[in-house]
């Protein structure tokens, strides 16, 4: 099958199975009713993200088959990223303690790095890394936090959305420019797969994307980004930078959770783009100058990554000095009590 006429279907059944998956969600009661810590005000229903699971897992085989990515790549997304899937789904529908979550997490992130191979060696301000069998611990840490860090940062309508499709967009152009095009087939298909689901989360969202939409993303995301790393370590550094609003607010947002002593697993609702979100009033404004942010600051960024104008610790740091500002700037991690006017 032609991989543009895959995209075109793969856009098609994500957005069908929204749809349905929002009825579903009716009939069955799946709505999130908001509450003091919620950054919505209309009950909404929730779990559409399943839409985005179904439709990109079903032409990883067909892309593998064809030989558009290897049978690795595809078998490490089917394992981690259903398995992802089925623990968020489960805990959509009632509730799986945190512990096991955990556990469930670092299940998923092992499978992906057992087909991948774990980490590549990669590149520190000129010096080479080898992480040997480390590389497995420090790629399972990491996969780990790409898919929480995802989850709390799905928080306002079509926000993970827009996230997930820049990413992918500036992943491919990166890809292209390092002279690794093929690479580009399967960041694409989750873009299509994500932009069928945004047609209904976009603000104001008539569904939401749910634990099972959310972790299966960030579980994807930090696959393909150490993938990549095997053809170029560069590609690393590229996707860290392009994922960089989301990667600076949950980390930014976390640290200070901790040293204040709060309970981290606990609901919250004082991220950096929660914040604006309500000093604005709406999340379509904060939505799109997250996509303004990627696209006309961190992707030319990751460019100059790629073409080896500047090495990818320096653009890690100039792309996220910009964003640790703005996450100061909009209070994240602060208590609510204590936001300034």
């Amino acid at each position: 099958m032609n991989t543009i006429w895959l995209l075109v279907i793969v856009v098609g059944v994500s957005f069908l199975a929204t749809g349905a998956l929002r009825k579903y969600a009716l009939a069955r009661s799946l709505i999130d009713v908001p509450n003091a810590r919620s950054s919505h005000s209309v009950p909404t229903p929730r779990g559409g993200g399943v839409a985005i699971v179904l439709s990109f897992l079903v032409a990883l085989p067909i892309l593998a088959w064809t030989g558009a990515i290897t049978w690795l790549l595809a078998l490490a997304l089917l394992g981690a990223g259903g398995w992802i899937a089925v623990i968020g789904f489960l805990d959509d529908h009632g509730h799986i303690a945190a512990r096991w979550r955990l556990l469930a997490h670092f299940g998923g992130a092992a499978w992906a790095l057992c087909w991948i191979g774990g980490m590549a060696a990669f590149s520190v301000f000129g010096q080479d890394v080898h992480l040997g069998w480390f590389g497995y611990v420090i790629g399972a840490f990491y996969l780990v936090w790409m898919l929480n860090l995802y989850n709390f940062m799905d928080g306002i309508d079509g926000l993970a959305s827009v996230e997930a499709i820049c990413a992918c967009v500036g992943a491919c152009l990166v890809y292209w420019i390092g002279g690794y095009a093929s690479l580009g087939i399967a960041p694409a298909m989750l873009a299509m797969a994500v932009l069928g689901f945004l047609i209904w989360n976009f603000p104001p969202a008539r569904i939401f994307m749910g634990d099972a939409g959310s972790g299966f993303l960030g579980l994807v995301l930090g696959v393909l980004s150490l993938h990549a790393a095997w053809s170029d370590p560069v590609f690393l550094w590229a996707w860290l930078i392009l994922l960089g609003v989301f990667i600076v607010d949950a980390t930014f947002t976390l640290i200070r959770r901790l040293l204040r002593g709060d309970k981290v697993y606990e609901a919250h609702r004082s991220h950096g783009y929660q914040y604006a979100s309500r000093k604005v009033g709406s999340h379509r404004p904060v939505t799109v100058a997250i996509s303004a942010i990627n696209l006309l600051w961190l992707v030319p960024v990751a460019i100059l990554v790629v073409m080896r104008y500047l090495d990818g610790a320096v653009g890690l740091i100039l792309a996220y000095v910009p964003l640790v500002l703005l996450a100061f700037k909009f209070h994240a991690g602060e208590l609510e009590v204590a936001k300034k006017s």
